[in-house]
């Protein structure tokens, strides 16, 4: 089951994805000390390749914001830094509240993106022509401050998703590579036996540092040669 909610109103199919943050920006009690736009530009970066991955066009950024109304604009700052590199010719608006009642102790900020429906799923089995591969690395906490040019980027993600002969493509979240693996593949349970990567299966990618990608053999040498050194073959057996 992918994450996020498909809704069919007439005809127009609309895609709800999110993601959560909670202890991460500049307050005393948070468990990782970064930036407030950098808060918000990677929980937009995991709601927003949900959002593509489920076959959606991104048009709205709705944000939940509890780490103070004073840090509202960097978080919209993060979010337009997020918008620029995804690439995309089309305004995405922001929008949201900020609560102002009761100060909390601890960072917090949730974003939801929606899209619009732009193509539908198709099934991803494993098979000789089908091939595998894990677009960047998956790093968590400070490892995403740390090795930053190991992420893949954003554009990369959305470029890969809309190439003919992509079957699929499936951010990693904080359940590792092998558990996105069986949410991605349809009619068999996928073990640790059956993969081979030089990547671990188990770690969690945080905010999507890194992404699955299904697709046909034919097109691996132009999918190689466009991700580079983000590129981590999948072998599955």
């Amino acid at each position: 089951m992918r994450d996020g909610t498909v809704i069919e109103l007439g005809a127009e199919t609309l895609i709800i994805t999110s993601d959560n943050s909670g202890a991460i920006g500049m307050k005393e009690q948070d468990r990782v000390a970064v930036p407030y736009d950098v808060v918000a530009y990677y929980a937009f970066r995991v709601a927003v390749m949900e959002n593509v991955a489920l076959g959606g066009v991104p048009v709205s950024v709705v944000m939940h914001n509890f780490c103070g109304d004073r840090e509202w604009e960097a978080l919209v700052s993060g979010v337009e830094r997020g918008k620029r590199e995804l690439g995309v010719n089309y305004e995405i608006t922001i929008t949201g509240s900020s609560e102002t009642n009761m100060p909390l102790l601890q960072s917090a900020l949730g974003v939801v993106v929606i899209g619009k429906q732009h193509r539908t799923l198709s099934k991803v089995c494993i098979e000789y022509a089908t091939k595998f591969a894990v677009i960047g690395k998956p790093l968590v906490g400070e490892e995403v401050v740390n090795e930053e040019a190991a992420i893949a980027p954003l554009e990369l993600f959305r470029y890969i998703s809309e190439q003919e002969g992509v079957q699929s493509v499936l951010p990693v979240g904080s359940k590792g590579i092998l558990y996105e693996l069986n949410e991605l593949v349809d009619g068999v349970k996928v073990v640790e036996s059956m993969v081979q990567t030089d990547l671990d299966l188990y770690k969690s990618s945080g905010p999507s540092t890194c992404f699955i990608v299904a697709y046909d053999g034919a097109v691996e040498e132009r999918l190689l040669k466009r991700a580079g050194q983000y590129f981590n073959r999948v072998e599955m057996m």
